[in-house]
């Protein structure tokens, strides 16, 4: 970009309450080429990208969903503070706001207060096919006129209206002279202030309506009153979905397919990319012949970073089902049900999204808390996030079970992962409730709790969308797992390769090395679990992250057949007695201990940050690992008490 243009760029901000088709509209205007940025000195995220198609150089600015300016979360007022005054792109003027038709009552709220505080601002109203079902639509010319605003109707999903806003936005832009008032800060609405509002929107909103195939209608039309009552479908299907019985069935149920189907459909992409990196180890041998450069990168290089690369498939697909979960509108159901359940373990509904992130990783489900405002709730929350099985464990979880069970298994694969996936959920349950019967006995953490949820509509999803957000999640997951898993495995390759001994079998000499020399110092630890130090080295490599422990498996166990697969390698690992290593009960407890134990060196950076000292994060590394140690310990004893070897 040249000085020039950056000169001309015009910035807009995009906001707009949760569920109202924020995200669509951006990826409408920007295409997928966007940016996520965390605002300086906090862990709220920002996307900004070009607007595509506009004759003008516009950068739109994409704020974290708000209903109001009145912040009642710490992430929420980071967002308001910045829509006064950015860190990155200064002072806005330009605001598109966002707000489902079908929920105007309630999402005219914040449009309405942006423009008392001074913004220019632009309305678009999505979804209007909801209130197409309902046999009625409304007239923006009437509520253009109302709220004195700009407004224009989109649909997201088919693109239909893009053109008009694009017009829109770039007449917003150009109005000279209507931005009199120089915004010094975001007005503080008072509580009365407020419910005038509502009653003033409320009246206003009902005056704007008429039959979908009508073009004008008197004011008192009787058809307004259903503006804001879920559409038939909705009330149909929650009718099932949120029944206290059978929505809990539904509920678990869908769990129970999506870590199934992670195991399933994942299999054929799985077998061809470890095809692929199987292959690529044959190469180096070809270039370069015997020697250091070819064990480096066939076993350092290429054969550490294979072991995880190809458990990428199922980390995709579980983005992909969370994904679909969260655009058809099942995933605001999901909090409701288990706000019941949760309130009896001190948590409520609002714990439920930075729990469901958590299965994809800790990181961002940490910074997801910070939307809880009660604070006991807020700090359980985070206590309890990294008992959730991330993603970053799957690889794990997939070569353990893969062990347990014959070739091909897919289903039984399924069940077992199932199982592992409730195991960790029923020990967080037990955990929380622990923590947080001590918790109430502190007068620190004795705030009130509320919980209140907007539901939106069902819809079917937006695929491009979500095939986006999953390339984009899992790239991100490649990034910030690549380096260190490539860094380590080297390290891991270089110790169990140094110090040289020609004169040695490879076997004498890997017993020789750096790696095995210190590895048998905490051989004493791993006994009572009936492993030895081999195990230990690739528990210890884990904690910077879980992942490692495939790539020095992998490392650490080497086979002189080329196409030997990793699970293979195992099944014919040996103890200096010549027993098996690997049974059916270390196995267990071995996926047992990676359930539990704290094993992620990012993870208590962030609870660190969030938490604001050390107790919190010292105290969960030393329970879970504690914890975790014990369990697997007395299971792979119990287990091979009762003959399970």
């Amino acid at each position: 970009m040249t000085q020039d243009t950056a000169k001309v760029t015009k910035n807009i901000g995009l906001v707009g309450p949760p569920n109202s088709g924020k995200t669509t509209i951006f990826n409408l205007l920007c295409g997928t080429k966007y940016r996520t940025v965390n605002y300086p000195g906090s862990t709220v995220e920002y996307n900004s990208a070009r607007v595509q198609g506009s004759s003008e150089n516009i950068n739109l600015i994409d704020f974290p969903g708000i209903v109001s300016v009145n912040p009642s979360s710490p992430d929420e007022e980071v967002t308001v503070k910045s829509l006064y005054n950015h860190p990155r792109f200064g002072k806005l003027k330009d605001i598109i706001v966002t707000a489902d038709s079908s929920q105007l009552t309630r999402h005219l709220l914040l449009a309405k207060q942006l423009l008392h505080s001074g913004f220019n601002v632009l309305l678009v109203l999505t979804m209007e096919d909801i209130l197409k079902e309902r046999e009625v639509k409304v007239d923006t010319t009437n509520l253009s006129e109302a709220l004195n605003l700009p407004i224009v109707k989109v649909n997201g999903r088919t693109g239909e209206g893009k053109t008009d806003l694009l017009l829109a936005i770039n007449d917003l832009i150009n109005r000279a002279g209507d931005y009199e008032n120089e915004i010094t800060e975001l007005r503080k609405f008072e509580h009365n202030e407020i419910l005038d509002s509502y009653d003033e929107i409320g009246q206003i909103v009902s005056k704007s309506l008429i039959p979908y195939n009508a073009v004008h209608v008197e004011e008192s039309d009787p058809k307004s009153m259903q503006l804001d009552l879920p559409a038939k479908l909705t009330m149909a299907l929650d009718r099932f979905v949120l029944h206290p019985v059978i929505g809990i069935i539904i509920f678990v149920t869908l769990m129970m397919l999506t870590f199934a189907s992670i195991f399933w459909l994942a299999a054929p992409l799985m077998d061809l990319t470890e095809e692929l990196f199987v292959w690529m180890g044959t190469l180096p041998a070809m270039l370069f012949g015997d020697g250091i450069v070819t064990d480096l990168l066939a076993d350092g290089i290429i054969g550490g970073a294979g072991a995880v690369v190809v458990f990428v498939p199922q980390i995709a697909i579980l983005f992909l089902i969370l994904g679909i979960l969260e655009d058809s509108g099942y995933l605001a159901r999901g909090a409701m049900l288990v706000d019941k359940p949760l309130s009896a373990i001190g948590l409520n509904g609002k714990s439920f999204v930075p729990m469901l992130s958590g299965f994809a990783c800790a990181i961002p489900a940490v910074m997801a808390a910070r939307t809880i405002e009660n604070r006991r709730e807020r700090l359980l929350t985070i206590f309890i996030i990294p008992l959730l099985s991330c993603s970053a464990r799957l690889p794990v979880y997939s070569l353990l079970v893969s062990f347990l069970i014959p070739a091909d298994s897919y289903l039984l694969g399924g069940l077992i992962m199932t199982i592992i996936y409730i195991t960790g959920i029923i020990i967080t349950i037990i955990v929380s409730a622990v923590i947080s019967g001590f918790l109430k006995k502190s007068s620190t953490y004795r705030d009130e709790s509320s919980f209140i949820l907007e539901l939106p509509s069902y819809r079917v999803p937006k695929f491009k969308v979500i095939l986006s957000s999953t390339y984009q999640s899992t790239m991100g997951y490649l990034r910030k797992a690549g380096p260190i898993i490539l860094v380590l495995s080297v390290f891991i390759w270089a110790a169990s390769y140094f110090p040289l001994n020609s004169e040695l079998s490879p076997e004498d000499s890997f017993e020789q090395s750096y790696l095995a020399t210190a590895g048998k110092i905490i051989e004493p630890v791993m006994q009572p679990m009936d492993l030895d130090w081999r195990v230990g080295v690739g528990i210890l490599s884990s904690f910077a992250a879980r992942e490692i422990f495939v790539s020095t498996t992998a490392l650490i166990f080497k086979s002189s057949e080329e196409e030997e697969i990793l699970v293979t390698r195992l099944q014919n690992a040996k103890k200096k007695s010549g027993e098996p290593l690997f049974t059916t009960s270390t196995i267990i407890g071995l996926i047992l201990f990676f359930i539990i134990a704290m094993q992620c060196v990012s993870t208590l950076a962030i609870v660190k940050k969030e938490t604001g000292g050390w107790q919190i994060p010292i105290f969960q590394l030393v329970l879970y690992s504690g914890l975790a140690y014990t369990l697997s310990v007395a299971v792979i004893n119990g287990l091979q008490l009762f003959g399970i070897s």
